[in-house]
């Protein structure tokens, strides 16, 4: 599993950059996506497209009646272009990793022949296509058979390769009854068969909703993006004004201002930058949790992750591994603690199950020079629901472990009352005491524990950083669970949790206005699934809980709702720093544009040019040039995403207003600098 893992994170990694193919593409996609139909979809992009269709064509009159200038007026036009093409590309470029996604799922797509069964005792199944099942319907899958659809097994157990969907390679335990009863279309049989029903309708399955959404065709824009295109279109509109008032200004100056240079001025103010990275900066997001082996079932679900103040979290699994494991070796009055990890180490020398194995490799780390070769003619004895015991037997001595009443039984012996007040206060804490005995001598016990995942009790402290609460469920009762609360460090705890007391915990939270997050798997699991602000459903789980879920973790793995909520706030800290950014470098293009407007008129203007640029219509240009390079220099980012570190929402908002908008006021005085000079040196103004 430790290799899987690392492949895994490496995949991971490396996805971070587009496949050079993508770019090919996304730039093809960029030219496709100038139809105006589609423009629509961005407001500030539409505009600034309208505004380089215009420039265009009074560029061209210009250069056809030989106007002076007219070569200046066709370098901007066509950066006003390049600027909607960059916008384009970036929204491309976003969207590819998603359909490449898309098509490696589409890849597992098989139209087939299945087993048709009438009933469930049915023994000749009839063959039929794929296509043709229906909901209810009821098929046999035996090994090296594809599942034809999203179903659920009701008769056998069986291995399930799911690797073309999870990227996991280790196959996977379905079978009737509980909480692994689910299958997914597109995945096969290993070993054995199962009965399943049919649960999706061909071309309504899991997989078919996957690559809707990670290809994108089914994204809705969220409240936030709705919120921001709004403020986006506000700002255009109030630039749009500010833009046409110039034009009689200047006539009243004195001086005529051409509409070419007037398009360059309002295309340069209004908000392009976070204009056109918005839809690329959602689509990334989505796409980060994708690489994650994450689906969102919507935008507003990952969104909504980013704005979490509670997170719900099973015990068993998430918080503790689930196997109790050897904690500790509490030796009884007169032993030698040596002597009781030995006792303990060769008892469970022929014990496979987890805590037997973690007795042994507690024994080694205490004893150090210890050999796992079992004593000459010994015999093990292995446990069994009757003597609750197991053990060994060697050269008259017997050694066994076991429950503690189960050894006072065996040695015939009471236990001490020092060990029994230690053994009591194992059980408070809740954990699980296993006496060991050499023949008729009780010589300790043994401290098993549900042991908490290492790292765990760090994460929670970063949640706490982003102001989120944890709390843990569980359904040990409150004792045990307030001792494994305080040992995992999470904030509250709801003990003997049953469904409805996970949904009204979650409603009694959103009273109060508060977002809540949970994971959960099971069917019982469902109705807070669904009540939950962000749900995230486990794919091993039940159909009832997916279809609940507005998230579904293909790995299987509770941990990775905190990296759901850390790529929420990830994709709302991007669309804040590249939005600060892009109003902020607006103050740098007025003392670039509107002194080289107006210096022929008011000379006194000269003071404003700081970046001392060559000329008016160097000025401008290179200002129409900054603004559409600064979009593709910024692609990477918006991909990427802003890098967050878990701090208070004033620290965030100082951190984004020093690096993004300070930033954004720096950078174009040395960007519309530098291309100045190019600009004059290459006589293009």
């Amino acid at each position: 599993m430790r290799t899987i893992k690392m492949s895994t994170e490496t995949a991971q990694i490396s996805a971070q950059s587009p496949p050079a193919g993508l770019y090919g593409a996304a730039l093809r996609a960029a030219f496709v996506k100038l139809h105006p139909r589609a423009l629509m979809g961005n407001p500030v992009i539409f505009v600034t497209a309208v505004t380089a269709t215009l420039t265009s064509a009074l560029a061209l009159r210009d250069m056809a009646i030989g106007t002076p200038g007219a070569a200046v007026s066709i370098q901007i036009a066509f950066w006003l272009w390049v600027c909607v093409i960059f916008a384009n590309f970036a929204e491309a470029l976003a969207e590819g990793r998603g359909k490449a996604r898309a098509d490696s799922l589409r890849a597992t797509k098989a139209e087939t022949t299945v087993k048709l069964l009438a009933h469930e005792a049915d023994q000749a199944p009839r063959l039929v296509p794929s296509g043709a099942l229906r909901t209810g319907q009821l098929v046999l899958v035996e090994a090296g058979d594809l599942i034809p659809t999203d179903a659920e097994v009701i008769r056998g157990v069986a291995s399930v390769d799911e690797s073309a969907i999870t990227g996991e390679s280790a196959p996977v335990i379905r079978e009737s009854g509980g909480d692994r009863c689910s299958v997914t279309g597109g995945t096969r049989i290993v070993s054995d068969s199962l009965i399943i029903r049919i649960t999706a309708e061909p071309g309504k399955s899991f997989l078919d909703r996957m690559i809707a959404l990670v290809e994108g065709a089914e994204r809705q824009r969220t409240p936030n993006e709705i919120a921001l295109n709004i403020l986006l279109a506000g700002l255009t509109l109030i630039f749009l004004i500010v833009v046409v008032t110039l034009e009689p200004f200047a006539r009243y100056s004195g001086i005529v201002i051409p509409v070419i240079t007037l398009s360059a001025l309002f295309v340069t103010l209004i908000p392009t930058t976070i204009g056109g990275l918005l839809s690329a900066i959602g689509i990334a997001g989505m796409d980060r949790l994708v690489r994650a082996n994450v689906i969102a079932k919507s935008g507003r679900a990952v969104e909504a992750a980013g704005d979490v103040d509670i997170l719900l979290l099973d015990k068993t699994g998430t918080i503790t591994f689930g196997n109790r494991m050897a904690d500790a070796f509490v030796p009884a009055r007169g032993t030698d603690t040596r002597k009781l990890a030995m006792a303990a180490f060769l008892a469970s020398l022929a014990d496979d199950t987890p805590e037997g194995k973690s007795i042994v490799e507690l024994a080694e780390r205490q004893l150090q020079t210890v050999t796992r070769i079992p004593e000459p003619g010994s015999v093990p004895v292995p446990f069994s629901a009757q003597s609750r015991l197991s053990g060994v037997d060697f050269a008259g001595i017997r050694l066994r472990k076991g429950a503690v009443d189960a050894i006072e039984r065996f040695t015939g012996q009471s236990t001490d009352p020092a060990l029994r007040a230690r053994v009591d206060e194992i059980a408070r804490s809740g954990g699980t005491p296993l006496l060991v005995a050499e023949n008729d001598q009780i010589l300790g016990a043994i401290h098993l524990k549900d042991v908490i995942k290492p790292g765990i009790r760090e994460r929670f402290v970063a949640l706490r950083a982003m102001g989120i609460r944890t709390v843990m469920i569980t359904g040990d009762n409150p004792l045990t669970a307030a001792a494994i609360a305080a040992e995992a460090g999470v904030d509250d705890f709801l003990a003997e949790a049953t469904p409805e007391m996970k949904l009204d915990y979650i409603r009694k939270e959103q009273a109060g206005g508060r977002l809540v997050a949970m994971c959960g798997d099971g069917s019982n699991d469902a109705p807070a699934l669904a009540q939950a602000d962000v749900g995230v459903a486990m794919n091993s789980g039940t159909p009832a809980a997916k279809e609940a879920a507005n998230l579904i973790d293909l790995d299987s793995d509770p941990t990775k709702l905190i990296e759901v909520v850390m790529v929420g706030k990830q994709l709302l800290i991007s669309r804040g720093a590249l939005t600060t950014f892009s109003i902020a470098n607006d103050v740098a293009k007025y003392f670039a544009i509107l002194p080289a407007i107006f210096v022929a008129a008011y000379p006194g203007l000269g003071v404003l040019n700081v970046m001392g640029l060559s000329s008016p219509q160097s000025a401008i240009l290179s200002a129409v040039i900054f603004n559409a390079l600064i979009i593709v220099a910024l692609i990477p980012l918006a991909l990427r995403g802003v890098a967050y570190q878990p701090s208070s929402a004033a620290a965030l908002l100082r951190r984004n207003l020093t690096i993004y908008g300070l930033g954004g006021i720096v950078a174009p005085f040395i960007g519309i600098k530098l291309i100045d000079m190019g600009v004059t040196a290459l006589g293009l103004a």
